[in-house]
């Protein structure tokens, strides 16, 4: 797998423990946090879907 794909699984990873870790202090911006961490992965699983050819 490529390094830049797997730091940005890892980082999503982390970043999705701290936004439901700290879902009460973050109050309203937990929703904008989220859509914006899913809207990433499926960028990642676009990008990966595209490149394998059988």
């Amino acid at each position: 797998m490529n390094k830049k794909i797997l730091l940005t699984l890892a980082l999503t990873l982390l970043f999705a423990w701290g936004i439901f870790h700290f879902k009460t202090q973050l109050g309203l911006l937990i929703l904008p946090l989220f859509i914006g961490l899913v809207l990433r992965l499926y960028r990642l699983m676009e990008k990966d879907d595209g490149s394998s050819e059988d």
